[in-house]
């Protein structure tokens, strides 16, 4: 079996990025990944202004304790206002732009005014509570890289500098199927030896998350033959495969077979729990139509297709869309509770941070257990061979940190 770094190494070799890009609105941006660097033709703050309700002066008017200037303009944000004479001050209003001669604002609550006379009852500070022209952007910066995964802050500052579009990566088009007889969709009969497909509705919402246009073809039968023709049919027009279920070694177990019998398997089995029984492959296209197209088949239960999609279907399908650096936001933290039962494999471990930072588990770690992954935010990355004890420093991925890429 091949270790969870050597898995993820060998998807990331193999995996290829997408072709083609998109313009797309700010309003449509969010999650999708920059194309192209973005600069700014614009500094920000433009102009020189004020951070807080106050007064502004020039510094050099203000001789000691008993200094006393005339306020002569009041300046709302988006006015300008006029320049500053010897001994005057102006009302000015946070994000309001400073007047010529003005250096200094001195916010209300430190001052006494007595009509249009401003005294101080506090000293100020040469250049308080001003932004300066270009502090936060100067014209000509690169104010978004290539292969950025575009969030709320990234738009925002698109949206400072006076970008309207942004050039993306297209969306990845991906196959999902499951397999099984024993699935049955939400809203059925629930006959005896029947389940409900939860991968289904859980893996086609792990992909959107990631900026994927996915493709449902539903429940494939326990059968060879019919699994053999879903994934031919899924190679036309897509750029990855996404299957759960039917990887491991039962008799009805079809999809590793059916990937070896119309394209080839790169490596079946990772020493990690839950979801050893990993598939990786492609699937052969018509010739002279298009590359190969790549298929990861995932476990049936449903932690284990969710930790493992997360793990390795996750970094893929960032790298399709030309993200760099995809490894998951780790933090080191102490165990709130014991695990003495050493794995031969790389253990994730569902897990949630108590009021004191440290990571209680999950009573029941089975690899049908979904409620684990809605009470817990995170899991414990466990080495092969190793226990746990309380207070032992433990590797946890946050949830958040899987999406924050």
């Amino acid at each position: 079996m091949l270790t969870v770094d050597e898995a993820l190494a060998r998807l990331l070799e193999n995996i290829s990025p997408v072709n083609g890009t998109e313009t797309v609105s700010l309003l449509q941006a969010n999650g999708r990944v920059l194309a192209e660097n973005r600069y700014s033709d614009v500094a920000v703050p433009n102009t020189d202004n004020s951070a807080m309700d106050g007064y502004a002066f020039r510094f050099s008017d203000v001789t000691g304790p008993e200094t006393v200037l005339l306020i002569r303009q009041r300046i709302p944000a988006g006015h300008p206002g006029g320049g500053l004479g010897p001994g005057e001050a102006a009302r000015i209003f946070t994000g309001a732009p400073l007047p010529d001669g003005a250096d200094t604002v001195i916010r209300q609550e430190w001052c006494l005014v007595e009509g249009n006379r401003l005294k101080f009852e506090r000293l100020p500070v040469k250049g308080e509570s001003v932004r300066q022209a270009g502090e936060d952007v100067e014209k000509g910066d690169m104010v978004l890289s290539a292969g950025t995964r575009l969030q709320a802050g990234h738009i925002g500052i698109a949206a400072s500098v006076g970008l309207t579009h942004l050039p993306v990566v297209r969306k990845p088009k991906v196959a999902l199927m499951s397999t099984g007889d024993e699935l049955v969709l939400p809203g059925e009969s629930l006959l005896p030896g029947k389940i409900y497909n939860s991968n289904r509705y859980t893996l086609r919402a792990l992909l959107e998350d990631f900026g994927c246009e996915v493709s449902d073809f539903g429940i494939v039968p326990d059968d060879f033959q019919m699994t053999c023709s879903m994934l031919v049919d899924a190679a036309a027009g897509h750029d990855l495969i996404l299957t759960s279920g039917g990887v491991s070694v039962g008799e009805e177990d079809h999809v590793r077979a059916a990937i070896e019998a119309e394209g080839k398997v790169h490596f079946w089995r990772i020493a990690v729990k839950p979801g050893k029984p990993l598939v990786y492959g492609e699937i052969g296209c018509p010739s002279g139509i298009r590359r190969n197209v790549a298929i990861i088949g995932l476990p049936g239960n449903p932690v284990s297709s969710y930790v493992t999609f997360l793990l390795f279907v996750r970094p893929c399908i960032l790298r399709m869309q030309g993200v760099f650096d995809v490894m998951p936001k780790t933090v080191r933290v102490r165990a709130a509770s014991s695990h003495d039962r050493a794995d031969e494999r790389n253990e994730f471990l569902r897990a949630r941070l108590n009021e004191r930072g440290e990571a209680e588990l999950f009573d029941n770690q089975g690899s049908g257990v979904l409620s684990s992954v809605v009470w817990g935010d995170g899991l414990i990355d466990n080495p092969p061979g190793r226990t746990i004890n309380v207070g032992d420093w433990v590797k946890f991925i946050p949830f958040a940190g899987f999406f924050r890429s």
